[in-house]
């Protein structure tokens, strides 16, 4: 088993739980413009492409409905205020991080969320631990692109070829590719294991524990 030194995680499905909150905050934001909610299964359907497209998935005619950028603005703002509410690590995410942490293993988060809410939730959840955290930036290009990645990386003085990518998604599969990385695809997150094996995923774990095995 090759080992890596460095490791970029995403952060919703695989570091946090963070479907109850995005649920509850577009459902807020929906019934605010007397728009139709969406239910939790539906929500998690959504994600992995950045809060713009669960939008443009959620809202009646999308991008194209003549509220979207209003209501994209409110949901937005909505989230960022209340994005901790009933968000939490996934069982043993801890764990994880103190012991690669302990083993002085470089780690950094690239997500597709609006960066202030992902450098509000890494500091909330993992100050002192992760600290490069890198969200959704006008004029870069998110996931499945590199760029968020490579930043990541140069944040942290590593490079591509030693780190690996951990996530739930076939975005982060894509991601992993798109920057000459591995990937290790996590079963618990909002994509399931079933999903992961059919989107061709040659690494996934059922525990963060697991991960330990790959880098230490």
């Amino acid at each position: 088993m090759k080992k890596y030194s460095t490791v970029i995680f995403d952060l919703d499905g695989t570091l946090l739980n963070t479907i109850e909150d995005l649920t509850n905050a577009l459902n807020h934001t929906l019934q605010e413009f007397d728009m139709p909610t969406r239910t939790l299964p539906e929500v998690q359907s959504f994600v992995g492409n950045g809060l713009r497209l669960l939008l443009i998935r959620a809202i009646p005619q999308g991008e194209d409905n003549p509220q979207f950028e209003e209501v994209f603005a409110a949901f937005k703002t909505y989230y960022t205020d209340h994005c901790k509410e009933a968000t939490a690590p996934y069982p043993g995410i801890m764990e994880l991080l103190k012991t690669l942490q302990e083993h002085e293993i470089p780690m950094a988060i690239v997500s597709n969320k609006n960066d202030a809410a992902v450098k509000r939730l890494a500091a909330d959840f993992f100050e002192g631990i992760i600290s490069v955290a890198i969200g959704e930036r006008t004029g870069v290009r998110k996931k499945p692109a590199p760029d968020t990645v490579f930043t990541a990386l140069e944040e942290l003085g590593e490079h591509a070829d030693s780190a690996v990518y951990v996530g739930d998604s076939e975005v982060d599969l894509q991601t992993a590719a798109n920057s000459g990385m591995d990937c290790i695809s996590v079963a618990w997150g909002f994509k399931g294991r079933a999903f992961l094996e059919k989107e061709g995923a040659s690494h996934i774990v059922d525990t963060p524990e697991e991960i330990l095995g790959f880098l230490i």
